[in-house]
């Protein structure tokens, strides 16, 4: 049986990064996520994942955000129908996974509207930011 242990909350751009690597591992290891994911990491694996952790430090810990640092849309996030459901989810329960309290439910919420932002945006054909 699993003790009940108390997650701490997303504090530090460590912990920015333990919740990018988590989700990227569960999202190259999913059936309708990996290929996408695997696109990205034949693109450039290392630079794809330093702009999830400077999006998600910026969005979540409001750490300045660098010049030339890629819109959402650019980091391999699925923009349609069961692919955008299946990477809220995904990013939902890895959060639940290794953090809990108010930044947790902050990234939590930021994630589906981000979500949101990017299907109106492709169907829309409207600027992501």
């Amino acid at each position: 049986m699993k003790a009940n242990l108390t997650l701490a909350d997303i504090q530090t751009e460590g912990d920015i990064k333990t919740l990018v690597d988590t989700l990227c591992h569960k999202a190259t290891n999913d059936t309708l996520l990996g290929p996408r994911y695997g696109a990205a990491a034949r693109i450039h694996w290392p630079h794809y994942l330093t702009s999830q952790y400077r999006y998600w430090s910026t969005t979540l810990l409001g750490k300045p955000a660098e010049e030339g640092e890629p819109v959402p849309a650019q980091l391999a996030i699925p923009t349609n129908g069961p692919h955008i459901e299946k990477w809220v989810n995904l990013f939902s329960s890895t959060v639940e996974e290794c953090f809990s309290g108010t930044k947790a439910e902050e990234a939590k919420n930021l994630a589906r509207q981000l979500a949101t932002r990017l299907q109106a945006a492709r169907t829309r054909e409207l600027p992501v930011d």
